[in-house]
């Protein structure tokens, strides 16, 4: 299944944001002094998290945890395997 140029856009750059977040959480276990380490992770948390309030209003839900509209619409297509990037 094909997705729309603006929603994969958007989806590499939730996808991005999450690795980057990864990342920097395991480096703030072994150097949890380091401020601007930890100013930059909370930097990318506030970014992931209107990016996925953007991309959720727009397309619908990224996960079955949180809100949902009736109908049930996390079970719309395309599953995550199905997206040719």
């Amino acid at each position: 299944m094909r997705m729309g140029g603006e929603q994969l856009a958007l989806l590499k750059e939730i996808m991005k944001l999450e690795f980057a977040l990864v990342e920097t959480a395991l480096y703030l276990d072994t150097h949890p002094r380091d401020a601007r380490m930890l100013a930059e992770h909370n930097k990318y948390a506030c970014q992931l998290e209107m990016l996925k309030k953007q991309y959720e209003q727009k397309y619908g839900p990224l996960t079955n945890q949180g809100m949902s509209r009736c109908p049930w619409r996390y079970i719309d297509e395309p599953w995550p395997w199905e997206i040719q990037y």
